[in-house]
């Protein structure tokens, strides 16, 4: 039985004197050693340049970050007026809470439209702490500190009611009695 031949030795035999031969230099063996011999690429330089740059970014963003944070509302301020703030502060974000519990399509407008109003009473309010901050504590920076969180309270209640009286109507429709 005759072996047939791999289809790859038939190509190699096929093609055997048609390869591209080159001679080296003479010199080329002494090339090859200087190249060699040079100085090589100093990659542990490089990876601990790298490492260190990881290092003062990191560094920069988590103690450079803190300088340029809002500082904490009435960092200035008495213990008093830390404790007004947060008692406001509370009952703001409990009728603010009862307000999203109120998420209906039919109190949607109402809705988005007391959120925006609390915007711009915030950003009144932000002004007041920059003012506190910067000037100290007086009397009338302490008034509206007080009056700006009232108001807040006060309106919030009032859209609470709104949203209230809705959903009244829409639980009783109109009728007529006999």
């Amino acid at each position: 039985m005759k072996r047939k031949e791999d289809p790859i030795d038939e190509l190699f035999s096929k093609h055997q004197f048609q390869w591209d031969i080159e001679n080296l230099d003479a010199n080329h063996e002494v090339r090859f050693k200087e190249k060699l011999s040079q100085k090589k690429f100093n990659w542990r330089f490089i990876v601990s340049i790298g490492i260190a740059a990881s290092i003062a970014i990191f560094l920069f963003t988590t103690i450079g970050d803190t300088a340029y944070k809002k500082p904490s509302e009435l960092q200035y301020a008495s213990k008093e007026t830390i404790q007004t703030d947060s008692i406001f502060t509370v009952l703001i974000e409990r009728e603010l809470e009862k307000i999203n519990e109120k998420k209906s399509p039919e109190n949607k407008k109402i809705i988005v439209d007391a959120l925006s109003q609390m915007k711009i009473l915030d950003a009144d309010y932000d002004k007041i702490i920059q003012e506190l901050e910067a000037n100290g504590e007086s009397k009338q920076i302490i008034y509206a500190m007080i009056s700006n969180l009232q108001t807040r309270i006060s309106f919030l209640q009032k859209v609470l009611e709104h949203l209230e009286i809705n959903e009244q109507k829409k639980v009783l429709p109109d009728e007529k009695t006999m």
